[in-house]
């Protein structure tokens, strides 16, 4: 049987030992808002990932949204002065 989760840096029958899981989150919680900078293993850290993850990805597609909208009302501007061009273009030739 392993032994218990290993803490970065620890020393253990004389040897550097580190866990590949054991990180350091620097930075804001994103459920309270209080800042933050400790060390833990990084599945504790997994709530709080997803939480600030899913914070991002709102934001990100509230901005893909408003993005998509402007380039829907240029698409439609630029039709409108197609259309205007294509008439205008008719008339001449007549």
């Amino acid at each position: 049987m392993k032994g218990p989760c290993v803490e970065d840096g620890s020393i253990v029958d004389n040897k550097l030992v580190a866990c590949k899981f054991w990180i350091t989150v620097a930075g804001t919680n994103p459920q309270t808002g209080e800042q933050i900078n400790n060390s833990d293993c990084s599945f504790a850290w997994m709530p709080i990932l997803m939480v600030e993850n899913s914070r991002v990805n709102r934001g990100t597609s509230a901005a893909v949204e408003s993005f998509r909208n402007e380039m829907v009302k240029a698409n439609e501007a630029s039709q409108q002065v197609l259309i205007a061009a294509a008439q205008q273009s008719m008339l001449i030739e007549k």
